[in-house]
């Protein structure tokens, strides 16, 4: 243990430093602009700033599940936001989200531009914008909400707590590794024992609660977050497992995954999408020189 483990907290707390590990320089105790940015503007009634976090997932994913229905009221461009750069605290940024955080959506399919910040808010707004992945009223309606919030209370758990000490923290202290591992596994087995008897988190139908939870729970599941899947023993998991595998199959998710990406293999990365064919000629490998 360091000594940080005999830390004793002043009386009033002030910032003097960065947090320090992975994405230390992403927070900060204040909010708004630390700079003037205006925001791209690209054709389409959709304009997304965003980037390929499991958050950010969720809404590309939604965008390129309403496309494949045919709805092309959900044509997007997708702005990359580094927010390592701290692109998110850019005047036009904050203008969309005053949050600082990715994504923010402004719909520009209306008279006047509206902006949606919050992934579920997102997800929300374009489903009943299209009228699809959320039941219009019911019982039904409100279990796919219970869901979508039910992501939106704990993922904060998994990414922020478990993810940054297990993964980013500077130091490894047992006591938060052990929280929020039991945390995280609590919450895999309150999905798992609700999956254990249905299609889809929320019923049989594929829906907007599925869009917000797999990004995070099932591609935990999947191996694809902070290298924890044997930590977390997620093959115990099956029914969770059985329904991520399903999910990652579908290929708007495929295609969404790769949106706003700029880590893995070059070919899962499209930086900025701004036309469907962008995922056949604008990923990395086709951009960046071989030899």
């Amino acid at each position: 243990m360091s000594e940080e483990s005999n830390y004793t907290p002043p009386k009033v707390w002030t910032w003097d430093s960065e947090s320090g590990g992975q994405f230390a320089k992403i927070n900060r105790p204040i909010s708004g602009a630390t700079h003037d940015k205006d925001l791209p503007t690209g054709k389409h009634p959709m304009q997304l700033y965003s980037l390929a976090t499991p958050n950010g997932v969720k809404v590309t994913i939604m965008l390129e599940e309403l496309l494949a229905l045919g709805h092309s009221g959900a044509e997007y461009n997708a702005w990359l936001i580094k927010i390592g750069d701290g692109d998110q605290f850019g005047s036009g940024f904050v203008e969309a989200n005053p949050n600082s955080k990715i994504p923010a959506l402004w719909d520009r399919s209306g008279e006047k531009p509206v902006r949606v910040f919050e992934s579920a808010s997102i997800l929300f707004h374009l489903a009943e914008k299209f009228g699809v992945f959320l039941p219009e009223s019911g019982p039904e309606r409100t279990e796919v909400m219970n869901w979508v919030f039910w992501q939106m209370g704990s993922a904060p758990y998994l990414g922020g707590g478990f993810g940054h000490f297990y993964a980013y923290a500077p130091e490894k202290w047992q006591y938060p590794i052990d929280r929020f591992a039991m945390e995280t596994k609590r919450q895999l087995d309150v999905l798992d024992r609700q999956l254990a008897d249905k299609t889809y988190v929320a019923g049989e139908e594929y829906t907007i609660a599925d869009m917000a939870i797999w990004p995070w729970y099932g591609q935990l599941v999947l191996g694809r977050l902070y290298d924890a899947a044997e930590f977390l023993d997620v093959e115990s998991y099956e029914n969770v497992m059985r329904w991520a595998k399903a999910i990652d199959a579908r290929p708007a998710v495929q295609r969404g995954r790769m949106v706003n990406r700029t880590f893995g293999a070059p070919h899962t990365q499209l930086h900025e999408r701004h036309d469907a064919g962008d995922f056949e000629t604008r990923t990395q490998d086709k951009l960046e020189p071989t030899g």
